[in-house]
């Protein structure tokens, strides 16, 4: 190995999909020989991935370099992730920050590290978003008796109050046989559970002519799997087929995370939602009349505009 670095801690912020990619960049750091020590203790090298959805994740993200710093003062931080992408000109300024990844760069952090001296001043790698074509894979491993399976990313609807899309590019997402593979993949462990994640889980498949019911199917036939859970869907983007597949499926659960946000119509054309309330309360009737023990969840935003 050619990095001076033997320890490295990882520290994620934000959601289920940066978790999936913290696990997966944990690994790769393990594979080429650094040995990965718990968030609170002493490294050689941090890890911080950051979230950017709210004013407060930012905030996060610098309290996570200060108390990182404290444990290790040499210590070398690298930030990545959607802050990253969004402020790397922010992040740089923060007193200890050795290098910046942004959304396509920090798939690639640990060859970066072992090349680039982080001595000197702090190193910015971020490309325009609009470029940011390449879907990644992640899955996470060992820390949860569940593993989070990233299968799409990036997101093309452009809410007037999100900022994911300007942090990690336009919707993409793998095919059917190579999500399939991760998942036998993952069969093969102690794991029995996945869970389904991504930026906008419902538009897996776009530009491939596939689509999420196409993958639920296939993925009902993995041996070594005893569950799914679909961890958030758009209500415009649960289709009957997915509805009818989950009510009679022996793996996928009767879960249904359905962000709402609001219950004004108003509001929600405001916010460039692609639904009205109508629309998710025929979603809601339509689960509960074939499935009246689902489990149905939501998010709701206060205090828009």
């Amino acid at each position: 190995m050619g990095s001076p670095y033997k320890t490295v801690a990882f520290q994620t912020l934000g959601c289920k999909l940066n978790f999936t990619e913290t696990s997966t960049l944990a690994r790769d750091f393990t594979s080429r020989g650094y040995a990965q020590v718990g968030s609170n203790d002493a490294a050689d090298l941090y890890v911080i991935n950051t979230c950017s959805v709210t004013n407060n994740a930012n905030k996060k993200a610098r309290k996570a370099v200060r108390r990182a710093l404290r444990k290790s003062p040499y210590a070398k931080i690298a930030v990545i992730g959607c802050y990253a992408q969004l402020n790397p000109d922010e992040i740089v300024q923060i007193p200890g920050v050795s290098i910046v990844a942004g959304a396509n760069e920090k798939f690639n952090l640990i060859s970066q590290i072992e090349t680039n001296n982080l001595n000197d001043k702090p190193i910015i790698l971020n490309s325009n978003i609009e470029t940011v074509e390449k879907f990644i894979p992640s899955y996470s491993m060992g820390e949860r008796t569940r593993s989070f399976l990233k299968i799409q990313d990036g997101c093309d609807y452009n809410c007037s109050y999100c900022t994911i899309p300007l942090a990690r590019g336009r919707s993409r997402s793998s095919s059917i046989s190579k999500t399939l593979s991760q998942a036998i993949e993952i069969g093969k462990t102690d794991i029995k559970e996945i869970v389904l994640t991504g930026v906008n889980v419902g538009d897996f498949g776009v530009n491939r002519n596939e689509n999420l019911y196409n993958l639920i199917q296939e993925m009902e036939k993995i041996d070594g799997i005893n569950r799914y859970r679909i961890s958030s869907i758009e209500p415009n983007l649960i289709t009957d087929e997915i509805i009818n597949f989950t009510a009679i499926s022996n793996k996928f659960l009767p879960h249904f995370h359905i962000p709402l946000q609001s219950g004004s119509d108003a509001i929600l054309k405001a916010m460039r939602r692609r639904y009205n309330t109508n629309l998710y309360a025929d979603r809601v009737q339509k689960i509960q009349s074939i499935m009246p023990y689902a489990c149905i969840g939501a998010d709701v935003i206060v205090g828009f505009p």
